[in-house]
């Protein structure tokens, strides 16, 4: 069987584009990689892409020179985690704190990682989580 070499893209609905975008800037230090009306895609490490759709902009197909992007959507608080450092997590308290992030809950995992809990303007739970998390992390 063919493998699977990663996630690529991770995508979020959000009500108004730009603040979101400007949100993951300035939060988390995300670049724009591409920005066309609808959707604002951030590079995250060099690895992945954090798509942002402007809501009510995914439900009917989109025809591109290349094909055709089928309609897609979701709904409600969404969850991610983006990895850090562990050396980089009181690094990253101070700076959620400096850019009035509320970090929502802080957990010690049994592998010894731990993970900060906070909400982006849509409310969907960010998590940054650092190696300890999971068996592969």
């Amino acid at each position: 069987m063919p493998r699977v070499t990663g996630i690529l893209e991770t995508a979020l609905h959000t009500r108004d584009l730009p603040a979101a975008a400007a949100f993951y800037q300035e939060v988390l230090g995300l670049e724009i990689v591409a920005h066309e009306g609808r959707l604002c895609a951030l590079g995250v490490a060099g690895r992945s892409l954090l798509l942002l759709f402007q809501e009510g902009t995914t439900g009917d197909p989109v025809r591109i020179p290349g094909g055709l992007i089928p309609p897609h959507d979701s709904r409600g608080s969404l969850h991610f985690a983006f990895s850090i450092d562990a050396a980089d997590l009181p690094g990253w308290e101070r700076h959620l704190s400096s850019k009035s992030v509320v970090i929502e809950s802080r957990v010690h995992w049994d592998r010894g990682g731990t993970s900060l809990y906070f909400r982006d303007l849509d409310g969907h739970l960010v998590e940054l989580a650092t190696p300890g998390v999971w068996p592969i992390y």
